[in-house]
């Protein structure tokens, strides 16, 4: 690669560089080496060139060496009850693979027989129904892609020290992907909402009966009943043969393996929304139903446990997204939050989706504190950690979206930070 650092334009201290400098690089090609049937029998050619490939398979597998990015799963005492994480310093575009998106359950995977479930809509309905597997299949379809993020992704930025692990350790409870399903609104159309209904409450067919409240504003708008992620019908673990998809909601709304609406006036109060999934407060307080995630953006590299090698040009990069709309810009600082500079955004920005950024950066071998702040199309803005901090309760683990940091030392090591 070839670089002409006096056309550089530094943008922000630290060694940020402005978004065209992506357009500078250059590559180097190679030639001299033989090609289409001539490197068949060419010694200098690759083995794979040289002999005839694999089979075909009924479905795909990943390459070998793809095998080691797996979910992070901790060891837990109950293996159903817990969650695992996306590894998302170690993928790249927006679309979270089904076999890595997050995983998140109260009472283990259940096995449902999709010929036999059903869903029920009833309460303060004009005509209560249930629809099988195969009658939403007959529904007119929507696809959207959109990301789902458990309220307590990145509860550790409460800590009273910053927790060394990687990108996807602390923050891997959001993953996404292009959901295809029929929209709630359709259904609760037919049923026919009574002039009373303000609430609808879900529940799982999982051994934990997992129930949640939700406002029927939500249900309303553009919620829908998923069958499908990223064009395959949904894994069991992401709630086969249905679940309740809330753009924008915190996850545990999005009930999975979905059995049962039942429209209501008000909410429910359930063990999940209130011992559960309420945020505390600094004053002492609590908030119930706070549902709906707001502006975040996250580093993944570089980021704890991807050191770099030592000093030069490198790209930063990460994911953003807001519960409340499209991503609008998102800023990156390498001086630890004195000067910031606009990174460049991915070419397509989603409501409610995941948003890669990326922004060229020279290192000169100094120590630096790389920042990232995101903001939406509603003008909300990533709050510092001293800022979050302030507003909830020691302890508060939920809805955490303070602005993450990241130290490299002289060594090139990455660190966890609070700045």
């Amino acid at each position: 690669m070839t670089v002409n650092r006096e056309r550089e334009e530094h943008v922000a201290g630290g060694g940020l560089l402005h978004r065209r400098a992506f357009l500078g690089m250059s590559a180097v090609a190679a030639g001299g080496l033989a090609s289409g049937l001539g490197a068949a029998t060419d010694p200098r050619s690759p083995v794979s060139m040289r002999e005839p490939g694999g089979a075909l398979s009924g479905y795909g597998t990943r390459a070998p060496s793809a095998e080691i990015i797996q979910r992070i799963v901790p060891e837990l005492p109950f293996p159903g009850t817990g969650s695992s994480r996306t590894p998302l310093q170690l993928l790249e575009g927006t679309i979270t693979p089904n076999g890595l998106h997050f995983e998140r359950h109260h009472n283990g995977v259940p096995a449902i027989d999709p010929a036999t479930h059903e869903l029920l809509i009833h309460g303060l309905v004009r005509q209560p129904l249930l629809f099988r597997y195969d009658d939403l299949l007959r529904y007119p379809r929507e696809n959207r892609i959109l990301f789902i993020e458990c309220s307590g992704n990145s509860g550790t930025i409460a800590a009273a020290a910053p927790v060394q692990a990687s990108a996807g350790q602390l923050n891997g409870l959001v993953s996404c992907a292009e959901w295809t399903g029929v929209r709630l609104g359709t259904l609760l159309d037919e049923v026919g909402v009574d002039l009373d209904a303000r609430w609808v409450q879900a529940e799982g067919a999982d051994a934990a009966g997992m129930t949640r409240s939700i406002p029927l504003s939500i249900c309303l708008d553009d919620a829908m009943i998923a069958l499908f992620q990223n064009g395959e019908p949904l894994r069991p673990e992401q709630g086969f043969p249905m679940r309740l998809l809330l753009p924008g909601i915190e996850g545990n709304a999005s009930v999975k393996w979905l059995r049962r609406l039942k429209v209501i006036a008000t909410p429910a109060f359930s063990r999940e929304e209130t011992s559960k999934y309420s945020d505390l407060l600094a004053d002492g307080r609590a908030e119930l139903f706070s549902l709906r995630m707001g502006v975040k953006s996250i580093i993944l590299f570089p980021s704890f446990g991807l050191d770099l090698p030592g000093p030069g040009r490198r790209e930063i990069s990460g994911l953003a997204w807001s519960g409340h709309g499209r991503i609008r810009k998102v800023e990156v600082s390498a001086d630890g939050g004195t000067t910031w500079a606009e990174a460049a955004l991915g070419e397509s920005v989603l409501p409610k989706a995941l948003t890669r950024f990326r922004i060229p950066w020279r290192w000169d071998g100094g120590p630096a504190t790389l920042l990232s702040r995101a903001v939406d199309d509603t003008g909300a803005v990533q709050p510092r950690r001293k800022e979050w901090v302030a507003k909830y309760g020691i302890g508060q683990g939920y809805h955490s979206n303070a602005i993450q940091s990241w130290r490299i030392d002289e060594s090139g090591h990455v660190s966890h930070v609070y700045a």
